[in-house]
C-alpha cells in the first residue's frame, strides 16, 4: 500500500463516520417528536413542579433506605385453648443492625370486634431481650414504625439474633384468631 492508498482509505473512513453523524442526527430529531417523548417530558416537568410547590408548604417526600426482611404477608392464627400465647419469629442470623434506627412492618387484625395487643420483641446474641406492645391492632392495613430506641434492653445491636412479634392471651378478647404482619424492614 502506497501513500495515496492509506490516504483514501482513511478519507472513506472519515466520510463513512461523518454520514451516520447525520443519520443519527436525524434519529434523534424525530424522537425528539414523538408523542410518547413529549408526554415523558411534560410530566417530569409537572412532577417536579409538584415536588418543589409541596417542599415549599413544608410537605417533604421521605426517601429511606430499607432492608426488607421478609416480603411475603405473615399469619399469626392463634388459640389459646391449649397455648397461652402464639408467636412468630424470625431468625435475623446475627444480623449487624447498627447501621439503621428503626423497625417498620404493616399489621392488621381479621376480626374487627376483636381487641388484640402485638407484642415486639428483639434478641441478640448475649440473649438480652426487649419487647414493646402495640395496643389495638386496627383491623385495616396500618404502618408502624419503631424507633430502635424503644427497645431500652438492648445495649448491642452488632449481632442480632431473633424479631419476634407475638399474641399473648391476656392481651388478646377473643381466644381464637388472625394477626396478618406485612413488609416487614429495617429502616436507616
Amino acid at each position: 500500500m502506497d501513500k495515496k492508498d492509506i490516504y483514501e482509505h482513511l478519507a472513506k473512513i472519515y466520510l463513512d463516520a461523518s454520514s451516520k453523524k447525520k443519520k443519527k442526527n436525524k434519529h434523534h430529531q424525530k424522537v425528539l417528536k414523538h408523542p410518547f417523548f413529549i408526554f415523558a417530558v411534560v410530566f417530569l416537568l409537572g412532577f417536579g413542579v409538584f415536588s418543589f410547590l409541596n417542599f415549599k408548604k413544608g410537605r417533604h417526600f421521605s426517601s429511606q433506605l430499607a432492608l426488607v426482611v421478609s416480603p411475603d404477608a405473615l399469619k399469626i392464627n392463634f388459640n389459646f385453648n391449649p397455648a397461652k400465647k402464639e408467636i412468630y419469629s424470625l431468625d435475623l442470623n446475627k444480623l449487624n443492625l447498627t447501621k439503621f434506627k428503626a423497625l417498620g412492618f404493616s399489621v392488621k387484625k381479621a376480626d374487627f370486634k376483636d381487641n388484640i395487643s402485638l407484642k415486639v420483641e428483639f434478641i441478640n446474641k448475649f440473649n438480652e431481650r426487649s419487647e414493646i406492645y402495640l395496643k389495638n391492632i386496627p383491623h385495616k392495613w396500618y404502618n408502624y414504625k419503631i424507633d430502635f430506641s424503644e427497645f431500652k434492653n438492648i445495649s448491642d445491636w452488632r449481632e442480632m439474633s431473633t424479631l419476634a412479634f407475638a399474641v399473648e392471651e391476656w392481651n388478646a378478647r377473643k381466644n381464637s384468631g388472625v394477626v396478618y404482619i406485612d413488609n416487614i424492614r429495617f429502616l436507616r
